[in-house]
C-alpha cells in the first residue's frame, strides 16, 4: 500500500511559507503552534512518515528529517532553527524563544 502525502494550506489561499511536517513529529508540532500563534498562513505537506521516502525533503535539505520550512528562496532545518528564524522576521510582539 502506498502512503501518498497529504497537502494543504493553512490560512490565506496563496500562502508564502511552506512546511514540512509529519504530524507525529512533536518538533512539527512546535512549529505549527509557533505558526498559529503568529498567526502565518502557511501551505503544509505532509510527508511520508518512513524517513527513507521523503524524496521532496531530501531533494530541498540532503537530509530526511522534518520539520524543514521554506520562505521564498531560504530553507530552513531543525524545529530550533525555524522558530527563531520566525520569531526575528513574523514575530512583532511575539516572545523569541530561549536558547539553553
Amino acid at each position: 500500500m502506498k502512503n501518498k502525502e497529504q497537502n494543504k494550506v493553512v490560512g490565506e489561499l496563496d500562502p508564502k511559507l511552506t512546511l514540512y511536517n509529519n504530524e507525529f513529529c512533536m518538533e512539527c508540532r512546535v512549529v505549527r503552534e509557533k505558526l498559529a500563534e503568529l498567526q502565518l498562513s502557511y501551505y503544509c505537506i505532509n510527508v511520508n512518515p518512513i524517513k527513507t521516502n521523503r524524496h521532496n525533503v531530501f531533494k530541498l535539505t540532503g537530509q530526511y528529517l522534518v520539520p524543514v520550512l521554506v520562505d521564498g528562496e531560504k530553507v530552513l532545518t531543525a524545529s530550533d532553527n525555524i522558530l527563531e528564524y520566525l520569531v526575528i522576521h513574523y514575530g512583532k510582539q511575539a516572545i523569541r524563544p530561549m536558547k539553553y
